[in-house]
């Protein structure tokens, strides 16, 4: 646990290792804690306390692909299943990962412009965590490096607290579950 201002102090800290020129910040220091967290820490609201955390801007840069190997090879060879991912946690469980992927994969194959429905999911990441349009357009960024930009969203949902790559229910889920506590220690018994 943090003492009391302790926690601020430590979004403080991640601030002030901004990359002030390009509008990114390299890694976030703090997760970002429950709900029932936030009011012991004295924030009003999760909207409050993620405003505090995670300023509004990007937490890597587009070219940071190589800072999660796994994810820069899976969305190389199969971009669809990255789509998809990312669609389900940004759509909030309703574009489940299956279906987002093969949307992705048959506007892909039928007009060539699987970049601009993946760009569409882009602007409403970027809405929801009120991020800027950084680099260049939506749809210029994923026009010119799909990878790239599918990679970076999928790494900023990651630092923002989510798992991806269980899905929007697993990660609901996983919030509900009671803090795990240490295990009891009993001491010996004395005569």
């Amino acid at each position: 646990m943090y003492p009391q201002g302790g926690m601020k102090q430590a979004a403080a800290a991640a601030s002030s290792s901004s990359n002030q020129e390009f509008g990114y910040y390299t890694e976030p220091v703090l997760g970002i804690p429950s709900t029932l967290q936030a009011s012991e820490y004295g924030y009003r609201s999760d909207g409050d306390l993620q405003s505090h955390i995670f300023p509004r801007r990007w937490t890597t840069t587009l070219f940071q692909c190589c800072t999660d190997p796994s994810n820069c090879v899976l969305t190389c060879f199969c971009p669809c299943v990255t789509f998809g991912r990312i669609a389900e946690i940004v759509d909030r469980g309703k574009t489940s990962c299956i279906v987002g992927a093969c949307l992705y994969e048959a506007m892909k194959l039928l007009t060539c412009c699987g970049c601009l429905y993946a760009a569409f999911f882009r602007a409403k990441l970027r809405a929801q965590y009120r991020l800027p349009e950084k680099p260049a357009a939506d749809w210029l960024v994923h026009c010119i490096c799909e990878p790239c930009a599918l990679t970076q969203e999928y790494r900023e949902l990651q630092r923002r607290g989510f798992d991806p790559s269980i899905g929007w229910q697993a990660n609901l889920e996983r919030e509900r579950l009671p803090p795990t506590m240490p295990p009891v220690v009993v001491p010996e018994m004395m005569r």
